[in-house]
């Protein structure tokens, strides 16, 4: 038996594993699905995201993003998780978001804006602005903006520019020292052109250490109780079964495994797990009420054609309010480039439950976009914008406006950010949508904890990476002092 038993290598995963090993004493296992030993060129290279379809380092999900909309999602199924595959974007969610997180819980201040900063300060090495307040210099996550953008980066922020825009030099700086909404260029996590996600910056430096195990290719699909007191998971690995026993579990699955996995378990609504002969260990709205970022696309040409050869996938961003405007510097489609515009605290939310008990049966998910009516306004507004600043860029060739029938419009270019959040959401004792409590403990249970995006109780203005990374950093805390 172990002490703890981490579920997921992605980015809490890998960092739960490295602080609590910290302690000799303390023993570790952290479980992976996907492979943890892989020295590929394309996981490395922090100009592409290898999610393409014969990528063998992620999880493929169908998805409804709204009404006859159907879409497909990805997320990392590889020792870094969906860091590793990802764009290499590491914004810190706003103060704002941190005040709604605080009153999701009641008042509580552990998850101000205040609370968190020393946590968010722990894990960077800001290159750029790392002497400035607020931020930090020893940290394992290296942060750099672009020094030299790509041209369409460039005509965007120009763009911007003309049109009087400000300019935001760093999104990560405290609030209160520049402009709430402007341009600027992305903070990402990236040490020459190398994607620099927790595996490599936490776990690694961890491995030598007798106290910690890693396994890769081990599908958890279930978790034991002992009474209401989590003792152990059962697993497949390489076809066989098995299981494994520890005094404490922690899931860091992501937001769609963490879910499936409680639920699978018996932790979930009654009604929907008897339909599936689950028993049912507690009552719980797991999968209820989660969040995720609806993008428009907005494809567009440039004549004559500029150069895609970026740093990275995202180096310049506009945003607005709750609106991220992203002039995306690579091209999905030969001669066609997309701006994305996401909108970041929708008012719709989503549903994700279980269609199978089998453990590889995929979930239904359910995104129920722009089913509020107010994002939609919203999202035709900043579509507006987003239109202003490609017709201010001297060699695009873009839609003029919205066609009349906007909604349908909306529907047609409807998309996700693939930011995925609040399945096993957080909140007090007495808030009927809650999973876990501030601590991140799983409610009607003992020894077993959620730690990733799922807990979040609020859509988060920026995307979740250096959020998600900061609330494993912080809870490991509490996990280390036994609380």
């Amino acid at each position: 038996m172990v002490d703890t038993l981490i579920i997921g290598g992605g980015a809490a995963g890998c960092v739960l594993a490295a602080r609590l090993s910290e302690d000799p004493d303390h023993t570790v296992h952290l479980v992976e699905a996907g492979p943890v030993s892989v020295d590929a060129a394309a996981l490395l290279d922090a100009t592409r995201m290898p999610i393409g379809p014969e990528s063998p380092w992620v999880w493929r999900y169908r998805v409804d993003l709204a009404a006859d909309v159907v879409g497909n999602i990805v997320r990392g199924k590889v020792i870094g998780g969906s860091g590793a595959i990802n764009g290499g974007y590491f914004v810190r969610a706003t103060a704002a978001d941190f005040t709604a997180w605080s009153k999701e819980l009641g008042g509580s201040t552990r998850w101000s804006f205040d609370s968190v900063l020393p946590a968010y300060r722990r894990i960077e090495h800001d290159h750029d602005y790392g002497d400035r307040p607020g931020h930090g210099t020893t940290g394992p996550i290296p942060v750099r903006r672009t020094a030299t953008p790509a041209p369409l980066s460039r005509e965007f922020a120009s763009a911007c520019s003309t049109l009087g825009l400000s300019a935001i030099p760093d999104l990560n700086a405290l609030p209160g020292t520049g402009p709430a909404d402007g341009f600027g260029p992305v903070p990402c996590n990236i040490e020459h052109g190398r994607r620099i996600d927790t595996a490599t910056a936490y776990l690694a430096p961890a491995l030598a250490r007798a106290n910690l195990t890693v396994t890769g290719a081990m599908l958890v699909t279930r978790i034991r109780f002992h009474g209401t007191r989590a003792v152990g998971v059962d697993y497949l690995h390489d076809g066989k079964a098995g299981t494994l026993a520890a005094d404490r579990i922690v899931l860091c699955a992501g937001a769609i495994e963490s879910a499936v996995l409680l639920l699978r378990s018996g932790i979930g609504d009654p009604e929907q797990l008897r339909a599936l002969d689950i028993p049912v260990l507690h009552p719980a709205p797991v999968g209820a009420w989660f969040s995720d970022h609806p993008e428009i696309g907005i494809d567009y040409h440039c004549d004559p054609p500029l150069a895609t050869d970026a740093g990275v996938p995202l180096e310049y961003v506009l945003e607005l309010d709750d609106v991220e405007i992203r002039p995306y510097a690579v091209s999905f489609t030969p001669y066609i480039h997309r701006l994305g515009v996401a909108l970041m605290r929708p008012r719709s939310e989503g549903v994700l439950r279980l269609r199978s008990a089998d453990p590889v049966v995929p979930p239904l998910i359910e995104y129920r976009y722009l089913s509020a009516a107010a994002d939609r306004i919203r999202l035709r507004e900043a579509v507006t914008s987003a239109l202003a600043v490609l017709h201010a860029m001297p060699m695009t060739h873009a839609p003029e406006s919205i066609p009349e029938l906007a909604d349908a419009w909306l529907r047609a270019n409807l998309a996700t950010s693939q930011h995925l959040s609040g399945t096993c959401r957080m909140g007090g004792a007495d808030d009927e949508r809650a999973v876990v409590d501030e601590l991140c403990r799983v409610y009607g249970t003992t020894g077993l904890s959620v730690v990733d995006p799922s807990v979040i109780p609020v859509p988060l203005s920026r995307g979740p990476k250096a959020t998600t990374v900061m609330l494993a950093e912080r809870v490991s805390e509490y996990l280390t002092q036994g609380i």
